[in-house]
């Protein structure tokens, strides 16, 4: 049957087969309290699987387990080659299941299946990939000393690391911890976000196929309950976290009164998108900012949800946002001609919705603003955009993690420059100039991790350092410096007479 039909995908969501318990040492068990929670699409509202809601027993057992393998060195004890080998047929595996690993996604998040093809589930077996490419490669340090001494530096791996990760990207933001931190020789324990489990608890097997031993890759599927026992507890060395600002706060307090494991932080962003007058194509940075904040629902940390316009080309350049955002129609995710999905569940809606209404009473709505297509039980909002008189409303200001988009008037670059930075987060940005010199000078005084020049969200590649400045965390996702995280330093000094 041809792929690019929603009777394709339909076909396969009715014969998939759904797991839901916890994966901890190998095999599939569930919740020791026999607790479980629904695994809710929002396509439709219907229950797709009951999902094991871990608790202390569970996180306490998955823990062991990562201890228990890390100090045998079934793992951490291989040369790099060997854990290299099986990490690419980890993520052969992933590929030759992207499918069904894409319908978990889609079904399990309301993410368009469009997207997890080609989107999430090959970015998390490139991400895989990228990481077990690299640990072969990466040496240590001979430090010049005293002749008398022979001076080392190497890295070893942490130990237990427990991720905890977010429903927006499920599979792939939690690719960005997993990756790294067992491509370093660690054990780890992934926590799924309650709203999105399906693909993590999946995947947990193909690793078990491929030669990762057991109680090295554990999943534990459950809520807030699961993420703060892994905070708090004492036998794990590192905490990697992508979420909200708020609940990061909570972990970096959990890890002070447990045993000052690492924590990284990858949190919320409110990010500005600058198009200057002498913006080199209108048309395509019109159709570049509608993507930057509609593409995934605008459930995304780096969303565009700030469009700063000089005064000067303001008017023509709303025509041609709003025209492109016309572009983006919610519709069931299934369908592969679906360019905009559902949002991942009625909380979220209810948030989004609340924000929208603050918004009608503090700005211009000038495109969107209603929930859609009721009748289906699903959950989808259509593409909304505001003018904003006054750069410090609510909606310009908080995280909405949905389709809503506030467009804020400057008149000049220090005045873009300086509401661009009066923010709590400093996740991203994105500057639009003809100016080469305009470019380099607002991008060095943009506070974010990363900047965009005549673009937004381009370097899907692994080679880019991903994180924020301020409130959006600490450390960095991607690259390198992903993998030194997950390693702790070591000094060797050997005396030679």
């Amino acid at each position: 049957m041809d792929k690019t039909t929603l009777a394709y995908w339909q076909g396969n969501a009715t014969a998939l087969a759904i797991e839901g318990r916890a994966f901890i040492d190998g095999e599939y068990r569930p919740a020791e309290s026999g607790r479980t929670f629904d695994s809710v699409s929002p396509i439709d509202g219907t229950v797709l699987a009951q999902v094991a809601d871990c608790g202390e027993a569970d996180v306490n057992a998955a823990v062991r387990a990562a201890r228990r393998a890390f100090e045998a060195g079934v793992w951490s004890g291989l040369n790099p080659r060997q854990r290299k080998a099986k990490l690419l047929n980890w993520a052969a595996l992933m590929r030759e299941h992207l499918d069904e690993l894409a319908l978990l996604e889609t079904l399990d998040a309301g993410k368009p299946i469009g997207d997890t093809t080609s989107v999430d589930v090959p970015g998390a077996a490139y991400c895989v990939e990228w990481f077990a490419e690299a640990i072969d490669k990466v040496g240590g340090e001979v430090v010049p000393a005293d002749h008398h001494l022979v001076g080392l530096v190497t890295r070893e791996p942490l130990g237990v690391v427990a991720a905890v990760v977010p429903w927006n990207f499920p599979i792939l933001m939690a690719s960005w911890k997993f990756g790294p931190a067992l491509a370093a020789g660690n054990s780890v324990v992934l926590k799924p976000s309650e709203k999105s489990p399906l693909s993590a608890i999946r995947v947990a097997q193909l690793a078990l196929e491929a030669g990762i031993p057991a109680g090295v890759f554990n999943v534990v599927p459950g809520g807030g309950e699961a993420g703060k026992l892994l905070a708090l507890h004492r036998d794990v060395d590192c905490l990697a976290f992508t979420g909200s600002t708020n609940v990061g706060k909570l972990i970096m307090q959990y890890a002070g009164q447990s045993n000052l494991k690492r924590v990284w932080l990858e949190l919320g962003g409110k990010s500005p998108n600058i198009v200057l007058p002498d913006c080199p194509d209108l048309d395509r940075a019109a159709k570049t900012a509608a993507g930057a904040i509609f593409y995934n629902m605008g459930e995304m940390c780096t969303a565009g949800s700030r469009l700063l316009v000089h005064r000067d080309i303001k008017d023509v350049f709303l025509d041609k946002l709003v025209d492109a955002a016309r572009g983006y129609i919610p519709g069931n995710p299934l369908d592969p001609k679906t360019s905009m999905g559902a949002i991942v569940d009625q909380l979220q809606l209810d948030r989004v919705l609340g924000y929208i209404e603050a918004g009608r009473a503090e700005a211009k709505l000038l495109h969107g603003g209603s929930r859609v297509q009721q009748e289906s039980g699903g959950f989808y909002i259509e593409p909304t955009v505001f003018d904003v008189s006054q750069h410090d409303a609510k909606i310009a200001r908080e995280e909405i993690f949905g389709p809503v988009l506030s467009v804020i008037t400057f008149d000049s670059i220090d005045e873009a420059v300086k509401i661009a930075n009066d923010s709590d987060y400093g996740l991203a940005a994105a500057v639009w100039t003809a100016n080469l010199t305009t470019a380099h000078e607002v991008a060095r005084r943009l506070r974010a991790g990363t900047v965009w020049v005549n673009c937004y969200d381009e370097g899907g590649d692994m080679n880019f350092p991903f994180g924020g400045y301020r409130q959006s965390g600490n450390g960095r996702d991607k690259s390198l410096h992903a993998l030194e995280k997950y390693t702790e330093l070591k000094s060797t000094l050997v005396r030679l007479r």
